[in-house]
């Protein structure tokens, strides 16, 4: 579960990572109200007025404005605030900017230089652990970064027997130039952002930039954070930063149903139970000469009603031409889908487009039959193959 940059600090200034300060707003009003706290708590006379939504790359979209007055404030807030926010995570259809977050200015004039590094914490699926990923070239142009030099990007993997180390931090700070001051901030910040990764049980916490001030403070400028939706029963406070209003709204309405969905740019809408007979699906309308509309688990306990929600999903996506049920019967009967696939129709009504099922296992024969037997536009298979083919055909006329 993705949430807001102003969430994800509130998360890691509770663990002790200190953060660039800031107020979120849902109006203008609320906006110029927020930029005079800061200057009363922080003395921070400019602000900097940030678009929230999930994507990255919001100030190379217009979604970040420093404003230097009142004014300012005012008459960026409302640039920002309503429009269509187009960044290179979001697609060209961009994202309705509904709050932003008015943080103070942390760029301020000194005697050294400030700079800015990249920090993420992640789980590196391939073997099994915790990573530390960083670079000494943080802000705005991280991908090209990766791109071209990517010798600039370090790695630490953490003992899970262990945890992180503290020759680790002072590793990284090592490797980031740090030294004096900067590089004893730097290891409390790691050892900070690593324990709120790891209490929360994330999935990733990114910073980008991490900033070294002029007085040598480190701190978070942004927070990109990832919670992972099967740790959210033991964080409900978590659980309800959830916005909907960034998600997929057919996703969102999938699971209110415990449907498993996520919509894709084809036009063979899929209906599987289970994840890895979802991904053969897919691979199989590939393969046919489609395209896969949706990824689609109804899990083990398909039934008229789930059969009926995923229908009403599926269909609501309106590139598709054809739609393949596949399931194995193994927790659940076959010839139960099958009734529940005919009910479902029945139910819903006229159904634009053909309708392929394909039943594997327990009663499969006896699904097949009744499906056969239905008098409904429903294509019966027993075979992924036969499934295959009547999807190439469908698709070729």
């Amino acid at each position: 579960m993705n949430i807001h940059e102003y969430q994800g600090k509130s998360i890691l200034k509770s663990f002790g990572v200190r953060v660039q300060e800031g107020i979120v707003a849902d109006t203008v009003d609320q906006a110029v109200e927020a930029a005079k706290k800061l200057k009363e708590d922080y003395n921070s006379s400019w602000v900097v007025i940030k678009a929230q939504i999930h994507a990255g790359g919001r100030g190379k979209g217009g979604g970040v404005k420093l404003a230097k007055n009142l004014d300012e404030v005012k008459q960026k807030a409302t640039d920002i605030l309503g429009m269509q926010l187009i960044t290179p995570q979001t697609g060209p259809e961009g994202k309705l900017v509904r709050k932003v977050l008015v943080a103070q200015d942390v760029y301020y004039p000194g005697e050294t230089e400030t700079k800015e590094f990249y920090i993420s914490v992640l789980l590196d699926r391939a073997k099994g652990r915790n990573i530390i990923m960083y670079s000494t070239e943080g802000g705005m142009d991280i991908e090209e970064v990766a791109a071209h030099t990517p010798h600039l990007i370090f790695k630490e993997e953490i003992d899970p027997k262990v945890g992180l180390q503290g020759f680790q931090t002072r590793k990284i700070a090592f490797n980031l130039g740090l030294s004096g001051e900067a590089f004893k901030e730097m290891n409390k910040f790691i050892a900070s952002l690593y324990k709120a990764y790891d209490a929360t049980d994330s999935s990733m916490f990114e910073i980008n930039p991490v900033l070294k001030t002029s007085d040598n403070k480190i701190l978070a400028v942004d927070a990109k954070v990832n919670l992972d939706d099967n740790a959210l029963f033991r964080h409900p406070d978590y659980a309800a930063m959830r916005d909907t209003n960034e998600e997929d709204p057919t996703e969102v309405e999938a699971a209110k149903s415990n449907l498993n969905y996520v919509k894709l740019d084809g036009n063979v809408g899929c209906m599987v139970n289970g994840a890895g007979l979802a991904m053969a699906t897919m691979d199989i309308i590939k393969l046919a000469g489609g395209e896969p509309a949706n990824f689609l688990d109804v899990g083990g306990t398909a039934n008229a009603q789930t059969v009926k929600a995923g229908f009403n999903i599926i269909l609501s996506d309106p590139n598709v031409k054809a739609i393949l049920i596949n399931i194995f019967g193994g927790i659940v009967r076959c010839d139960r889908v099958a009734q529940g696939v005919i009910d479902a129709y029945k139910e819903i009504g006229n159904i634009p487009v053909p309708i392929i099922v394909r039943l594997q296992g327990t009663n499969a024969k006896e699904a097949k039959d009744l499906i056969d037997n239905s008098g409904l536009k429903v294509y019966s298979a027993i075979l992924l193959k036969e499934a295959a083919e009547i999807v190439k055909k469908l698709l070729v006329n």
